[in-house]
């Protein structure tokens, strides 16, 4: 069955109307593509630079509680631990930053023979790209706390 050539000239009607109403489309897809690209990629590009300053951060705290707990729990030759902690946070590029030395069982002198030497490393992480304005880089940022465990041997002399 054919439409009937009324039916036919309205429906072409309809659609030179229909195309007269829509307007001209070209070259909006690119003008949407690149809005719509910024608008999403640039968060995206932020978070992704945010998390690796918070992981870089983690893993300076994190190494610098691992080697100070070792060189306490290895004797008294093994080395200043403060020392220690200035140098490793030093290489992660950690300016300011807390560190607690505690043993377990709490014994008079830290560390002893047979204690568990607990080391905390405290810091914060500024966000990256922050002004200094009205305190923003204070507000800004995200606590980061690591801690090691290591055992002293019995056999471990004060000097």
């Amino acid at each position: 069955m054919r439409p009937s050539r009324r039916c036919a000239e309205a429906l072409r009607t309809i659609r030179g109307r229909l195309r007269a109403s829509a307007g001209d489309d070209t070259g909006s897809a690119a003008l949407e593509f690149l809005t719509a690209g910024v608008l999403l990629l640039v968060p995206l590009a932020y978070l992704v630079i945010a998390l690796g300053e918070v992981q870089s951060w983690l893993l300076g705290a994190e190494t610098s509680a691992r080697v100070a707990a070792r060189a306490i729990a290895l004797g008294p030759d093994a080395g200043n631990p403060d020392a220690v902690l200035e140098s490793v946070t030093r290489q992660y590029g950690i300016e300011a930053f807390d560190a607690d030395v505690s043993c377990v069982p709490a014994v008079t002198s830290c560390p002893a023979a047979g204690a568990t030497v607990i080391v905390t490393v405290s810091t914060q992480v500024t966000l990256p790209l922050i002004p200094p304005v009205l305190g923003l880089d204070r507000l800004a940022t995200v606590p980061v706390q690591a801690s090691s465990v290591q055992k002293v041997s019995e056999y471990w002399e004060s000097r």
